[in-house]
């Protein structure tokens, strides 16, 4: 499907048409530690997102792919960039190829949206990833539900997250990628009836 979508860009493009092809965004949602943020760095291509135990996603990180065409005159261009890059929104101006940095970068700027201590902020990252191997789409990684509090999180974050959840999956364009450890029925998860009862259904 990529390579052929990316086919049709690049004739929209060469033709100076400017209709694009409007695809859905994604939310992955699911419990802490299930393996979201992994499931999104293989729709990417790149390991890029801060991992650890407990609670590690704890802001809303809203991923824009934009799929840009190889370079195949590189020494002609004055001012190369990298194939494949990032770019922050509250740094636009500031290109990051090192993925390393831009699991750095993102653990800092949720520290200071979120604060040090487990707290979460409905306040959302917002980033832009620029290679020739993604389509033009759009990710959403969410903060992992949870029953139990943490560090200075309040008695109701299972509520608070829940509804922080509920925000995104409701927009008519998301499809909802819900991610269980392997040995959970995932007819007993709480996402899954609250993806049920709040969203439409496709056959």
């Amino acid at each position: 499907l990529i390579p052929v979508v990316n086919k049709l860009q690049e004739i929209f493009t060469q033709a100076n048409v400017q209709s694009k092809i409007d695809l859905p965004q994604i939310v992955v949602v699911g419990a802490q530690s299930t393996g979201k943020s992994s499931v999104l760095e293989s729709i990417v291509g790149k390991d890029f997102l801060p991992r650890g135990s407990g609670i590690v996603t704890r802001t809303p990180i809203i991923l824009h792919l934009i799929h840009v065409f190889p370079r195949k005159n590189v020494k002609e261009e004055k001012e190369e960039k990298p194939a494949e890059y990032a770019v922050f929104n509250h740094k636009p101006n500031v290109i990051f190829d090192d993925f390393d940095a831009v699991r750095k970068e993102i653990e800092t700027r949720t520290k200071i949206i979120a604060g040090e201590n487990k707290a979460i902020s409905q306040q959302p990252i917002l980033l832009d990833i620029y290679s020739p191997n993604v389509l033009d789409l759009t990710l959403v990684d969410l903060p992992g539900l949870t029953k139990v509090p943490v560090g200075s999180q309040p008695q109701d974050i299972d509520l608070i997250i829940r509804r922080l959840v509920l925000e995104h999956i409701q927009n008519p364009r998301s499809i909802i990628l819900a991610v269980s450890a392997a040995n959970m029925d995932i007819a007993c998860l709480l996402y899954t009836s609250d993806a049920a009862d709040d969203t439409p259904c496709v056959d």
